[in-house]
């Protein structure tokens, strides 16, 4: 079923209006009618099944059914500090994220990030943000995760430092992995931080060990920007989901 979001200010008693783009997309892409049901969430982890009243090419008016909470977010939110890569790829990586069950992003300036952003940062995070809006409808997300400004690595790094636990995957670490991290973590706030292209600098790395990062190995082959933090991110929901 067709799902969209809403903010607290298109609602009115039991009902929603919709305008703008996601209103166009009920009527003109999805040809949809009256009395035809749609999926609305408010963000915030709550479904709300609607009936369609009213509808024409520029609003959409549903009635309020039925509450129920999304089940569909995990108990894990994972915070992932995408270090910043070039075109597609970090716009994959943020669309990927977001469909496996990531909370939040925030992409990094690193050593080694070639992607000049000064200037279009508005713009930029606009867009990561509408890619990441489109995701969570996709899959049925009860939240967006919000896209944040860009950050230096080393506020990256203190920010993460001071909640939850955090991890960077590195490909030269060869003893610690996945499963060896996974035994101590408790908190489930989990960081995760992944370099850009060129990935970490050797003083990056050293910076982060001095603050509590734990570095890790994901295999015995290394993985692009866009793959790796989605290997990561899966294997520990997959582990910490049970646990």
């Amino acid at each position: 079923m067709p799902k969209f979001f809403f903010k607290k200010e298109q609602i009115d008693g039991d009902m929603i209006y919709i305008n703008g783009e996601d209103a166009n997309h009920i009527a003109n892409v999805l040809r949809a009618k009256e009395n035809d049901e749609i999926i609305i969430c408010d963000g915030e982890g709550t479904d709300h099944l609607c009936t369609i009243v009213s509808i024409d090419k520029k609003s959409v008016m549903a009635r309020i059914k039925e509450k129920k909470k999304n089940e569909n977010e995990p108990e894990t939110k994972i915070t992932l500090y995408q270090g910043i890569a070039k075109g597609e790829r970090m716009d994959t990586a943020i669309q990927k994220s977001v469909e496996i069950g990531v909370s939040r992003i925030v992409p990094v300036i690193t050593e080694h990030t070639v992607v000049k952003i000064s200037g279009k940062e508005e713009k930029k995070t606009e867009r990561w943000n509408k890619i990441s809006e489109s995701a969570a409808k996709q899959c049925g997300r009860g939240i967006i995760p919000k896209v944040e400004n860009a950050v230096l690595f080393k506020d990256a790094v203190k920010e993460a430092a001071q909640s939850g636990f955090s991890i960077i995957p590195y490909e030269n670490e060869d003893t610690v992995s996945m499963r060896d991290v996974i035994k101590d973590i408790e908190s489930r706030n989990i960081n995760i931080f992944i370099g850009p292209e060129g990935g970490f600098s050797e003083s990056e790395i050293r910076y982060a060990k001095e603050n509590s990062l734990k570095t890790v190995t994901l295999g015995k082959r290394i993985l692009r920007t866009e793959t790796a933090g989605l290997v990561a991110s899966v294997i520990l929901l997959y582990e910490l989901e049970d646990k």
